[in-house]
């Protein structure tokens, strides 16, 4: 990264725009070098692990540089864009080059400018300096090894026994080539090469070698049976080699892979830490909402609701029946203290909604859900939902949850086994609303049927507790005058 020297550019950092995030992804730019630009003005979108945020610059001034291309993972902290706060002019019409960190210029005499070059370009690392390596080549393996004179041993045995030069017995003895072939041994080959020879059925000691110091290769082994010789009846068969199996290859065009980052990589880590963390615990009851779904077209009608031009769906009953059933059951709205061991109790609902955004699940919620009367909460609810899909939640929106509610329903889905999100105790489930078959009033007719689904943390929620939290949401939604008599 470049590193400006001039006083009038200033340099704007990455902030934290959530709490204690580290890292955000630069989605778009809005400005280019050259581009004047004032202070709050919006200059690119970032997404966090928690939502996508627009940037304003903090001053005036001529855009000098972008540090980062689109697409990139920046650390808090790290500047992401250089603007020329002077007033003088625009800025250059390119970017000052990337700097790298070179060797030292000075090179010795014995070195030539072209083996010099590579040098010049050896990447540096920080606290290291430039590596004046002195690394020689390994000397390959049957180069002849230069032993002194004083380490060879006199040779005083007959000439028929005289073994392979003194250097070449070293030289197998240090790792750096093998030993010559002595007279009456066992034929020099590496243990590849003696199983070829066993799997062909060649004798080594006929073989020729034509290897560094009389050692057998590959090649000689073929070589031997290159020839195929016409043997008589009595002799085996030669041994046939297996054809090696082929090489299994992939279309990679037949897959695709998403890097994992942003809101979908801190959606992954919630979850897994969730589940492995508190004890889950689900209840299910399956319930006739059919009157729930007539209140539902009647509010729609009413003036409440039709004037303000508010959206009425039955999400917005069921949010309803499970603030009030918290109201009835004010422990199950809690979280779970591990520094401390305490559970704390809130006072207040922040009712989260889980959305599916192109950017990946996401749930905002509705700060103080309990104050807010049915219009004001369908106004929150329209919000909420829109803003989600928009990719325009911030970060404050999706923070201090208590208890959430997911539709797995709006995907045909009957129920689920829903998974806490972090710090809260409790999320409810809404499966699909279906016309079947159902007992009423002593006779089968056809109603509108859901399933609901409650998981809860069982250390600060007993069976009990969890049970009631169910019951008392079911009882409203099958009773909606309910909505009345126990709020």
């Amino acid at each position: 990264m470049t590193t400006m020297t001039d006083a009038s550019v200033r340099e704007f950092k990455m902030p934290d725009v959530g709490e204690g995030l580290t890292e955000a992804e630069i989605l778009k730019w809005y400005v280019q070098p050259g581009d004047t630009v004032t202070d709050g003005q919006v200059v690119c979108e970032v997404e966090t692990a928690k939502a996508a945020v627009e940037l304003p610059i903090p001053y005036d001034g001529v855009v000098r540089e972008l540090r980062f291309p689109e697409g990139t993972t920046v650390d808090v902290g790290t500047s992401i864009i250089a603007v020329d706060v002077s007033g003088g002019g625009a800025a250059p019409t390119e970017a000052p080059a990337e700097t790298v960190v070179q060797a030292p210029a000075e090179i010795p005499a014995e070195v030539t400018e072209e083996e010099a070059k590579p040098a010049a370009r050896t990447p540096v690392l920080v606290g290291y300096g430039v590596s004046t390596s002195s690394t020689k080549r390994r000397p390959r393996k049957g180069a002849e090894a230069t032993v002194p004179e004083a380490a060879v041993p006199e040779v005083t045995a007959p000439p028929a026994t005289v073994p392979a030069p003194a250097q070449a017995i070293q030289a197998e003895l240090n790792g750096h080539g093998p030993a010559p072939t002595v007279e009456g041994s066992r034929p020099l080959a590496k243990p590849p090469v003696r199983k070829l020879a066993k799997d062909l059925g060649v004798d080594l000691n006929t073989v020729t070698p034509s290897g560094p110091d009389g050692i057998i290769t590959r090649d000689d082994v073929h070589a031997a049976v290159a020839p195929a010789p016409v043997a008589p009846a009595a002799t085996p068969a030669p041994v046939t080699v297996p054809a090696p199996a082929p090489v299994a290859t992939y279309d990679t065009a037949r897959e695709t892979r998403i890097p994992v980052k942003g809101v979908r990589k801190a959606t992954a880590a919630a979850m897994v830490g969730s589940a492995f963390t508190a004890p889950h615990v689900t209840e299910f009851v399956t319930i006739d909402v059919t009157r729930t779904m007539k209140l539902v077209e009647e509010l729609k009608r009413s003036d409440e609701f039709a004037l303000e031009g508010l959206r009425v769906n039955p999400l917005l009953l069921i949010a309803k029946a499970l603030l009030v059933a918290i109201k009835r059951n004010p422990d199950i709205n809690a979280s779970w203290d591990e520094a401390n061991q305490e559970i704390v109790l809130k006072h207040y609902v922040n009712l989260g909604i889980a959305a599916a955004t192109p950017r990946g699940l996401i749930v905002p919620n509705i700060k103080d859900a309990h104050t807010k009367t049915l219009p004001q909460l369908a106004q929150s609810l329209g919000e909420l939902v829109s803003t989600a899909r928009e990719g325009k939640t911030s970060p404050a929106a999706i923070q201090g949850g208590t208890v959430t509610i997911t539709n797995v329903g709006v995907f045909g889905v009957d129920t689920g086994t829903p998974i806490l999100n972090p710090g809260e105790s409790a999320i409810l489930a809404v499966g699909a609303i279906k016309l079947q078959p159902w007992v009423h009033k002593g006779k089968v007719k056809p109603r509108r049927v859901t399933t609901l689904a409650l998981s809860f943390d069982h250390r600060l929620v007993d069976g009990e507790l969890g049970s009631k939290v169910l019951a008392d949401v079911a009882a409203i939604l099958e009773q909606p005058k309910r909505l009345i008599t126990w709020a």
